[in-house]
């Protein structure tokens, strides 16, 4: 996984332009270094349990009900003051070759937990000059 993450993460640095490839290269953009427990959630797009209810008219019922775990668990985490990191900077075939899921099995994230070294107000990103937070206005359409 760490693998992947470096070389993904080298293409996408050399996709950057100018003073923004200096600016990508100064951001934290994994724990897969620090993070105490990693974990992968997966989704299995056409499990046998529930014999296809609810994905009939909306297969992709499974990937979603994965990514709502996934934020739940986000939100647990938080509350406990541990910090969770997507990792979504690596290839998802080479995270399922490395973790021998079985065929059929699709990536939803990739994730480092463990505790922050400090708590910020501020996102990392917008701290860091690669992005800004909108507007609040901007949300409420």
């Amino acid at each position: 996984v760490r693998a992947s993450f470096a070389a993904c993460n080298a293409a996408a640095l050399a996709r950057q332009d100018g003073g923004r490839a200096g600016l990508y290269a100064r951001l934290k953009l994994a724990g897969l270094d620090e993070a105490p427990c990693h974990l992968a959630i997966f989704a299995e797009p056409e499990p046998a349990q529930g014999h296809g209810l609810g994905r009939a008219t909306m297969p992709e019922m499974a990937a979603y009900s994965a990514v709502l775990a996934a934020h739940t668990l986000w939100l647990v985490a938080r509350a406990e003051g541990l910090g969770l990191g997507w990792v979504s900077i690596l290839e998802p075939e080479a995270v399922k070759a490395a973790l021998e899921v079985p065929a059929g099995w699709v990536l939803i994230g990739y994730f480092c937990l463990g505790y922050p070294r400090e708590e910020h107000e501020r996102p990392e990103l917008e701290r860091a000059g690669w992005e800004r937070r909108r507007r609040v206005e901007l949300l409420r359409r």
